[in-house]
């Protein structure tokens, strides 16, 4: 009886010491410096001062839709 008891003993306190969850970050918590939402699509573009989905700045403004047409784009002084 008491080889029982030591064995469910045991079972017991191996089930209570599992490891600790993975904790992941929540989704839309990847922000940059500028507080561009990287998993949203969203990269800072000096030229407009904002947060911008290159895609949909390559249709606004014209460009190529590609990361060298957006960086050139984002890089430029905005014309005065």
């Amino acid at each position: 009886m008491k080889p029982l008891f030591i064995a469910c003993l045991v079972l017991i306190l191996s089930a209570c010491s599992s490891p600790a969850p993975v904790r992941t970050a929540m989704p839309g918590a990847d922000r940059d410096p500028h507080g561009c939402i990287g998993s949203a699509g969203y990269r800072w573009c000096a030229r407009t001062q904002q947060c911008e989905r290159p895609w949909e700045l390559a249709k606004a403004q014209q460009l190529d839709n590609s990361a060298v047409a957006f960086d050139a784009y984002c890089e430029a002084a905005p014309a005065r």
